[in-house]
């Protein structure tokens, strides 16, 4: 492979946002990318949209059959797909939580085991996987998706022991609050209770304030092309200062400190 070709990247929830911005970045970069969306886009400069549904094990197994049919290989996986909810955590039905995991976290892996037989057969391949700073610190009014990231914390890490001797590598990008369309991939419980009413609306409002004072997704791209080009790469990337500060924070700081900030960052008494 050489800066020209890179080979044959794959990015799923590509038709806007973050995953738009990254799969230009890696067309660019020199990758011939392929990108997912739900319903059926137009083609982005660089980029060959296919629908799939990350939650439709029939869909992923076809669609990345079909890149494979097309190109031949398939050299990186960025796992970008995924939605928000918004809501105190008893105010979602379990139902509603299910969803939002068959999205964020099995949404992930059904794409791994699609694509890790293929890139087993190559002995080559590195799959990125989109986190954020909720999974690295709790976030008031978003238990259940600050859950999933968690959770796609804890996978991928273990996965990457798991295939790193068979050339593959996984790693994790951790975005901080990014300017996004702040109710693109938003859902908002389903069961609201009149007790969180006025802290849910507060927490509505300042997450709105961090989301246009957040980084700008070519940010996050970035990261994700330095992720997916190091010869031998980090497992985790902070995209953005605020990402790097938030993992700093949890790391060396004490439990009691770090909550207290937490609380205050929140808008929540001491």
């Amino acid at each position: 492979m050489s800066e020209r070709n890179r080979g044959v990247a794959l990015v799923t929830g590509a038709s806007s946002g973050i995953g738009l911005v990254t799969a230009q970045s890696l067309a660019k970069a020199g990758y011939r990318v392929f990108g997912t969306s739900r319903k059926p886009v137009a083609n982005p400069a660089g980029v060959t949209m296919l629908v799939c549904d990350v939650t439709d094990e029939t869909a992923v197994q076809a669609m990345v059959a079909d890149i494979v049919k097309r190109a031949g290989r398939l050299d990186l996986v960025v796992n970008n797909a995924g939605i928000g909810l918004l809501g105190g955590a008893e105010e979602s039905s379990i139902a509603q939580a299910q969803r939002l995991f068959d999205v964020n976290v099995f949404g992930v892996a059904r794409v791994v085991n699609a694509t890790l037989p293929v890139m087993r057969a190559q002995k080559s391949g590195r799959i990125i996987n989109m986190s954020s700073i909720l999974g690295l610190i709790p976030s008031p009014f978003n238990a259940f998706y600050a859950s999933t990231k968690h959770a796609v914390e804890g996978y991928s890490e273990s996965l990457d022991h798991e295939v790193r001797a068979l050339g593959i590598r996984v790693v994790l990008v951790e975005p901080g609050v990014t300017r996004t369309s702040f109710e693109e991939n938003l859902t908002r419980a389903d069961q609201p209770l009149a007790a969180y009413a006025s802290e849910r609306v507060r927490s509505e409002n300042l997450m709105r304030q961090w989301v246009e004072a957040g980084d700008a997704p070519q940010v996050v791209a970035d990261m994700v092309v330095k992720a997916a080009t190091a010869k031998k790469p980090k497992l985790r990337y902070s995209a953005g200062k605020q990402s790097r500060q938030v993992r700093s924070l949890r790391r060396f700081m004490p439990e009691r400190l770090v909550d207290g900030i937490l609380r205050k960052f929140n808008g929540f008494p001491a």
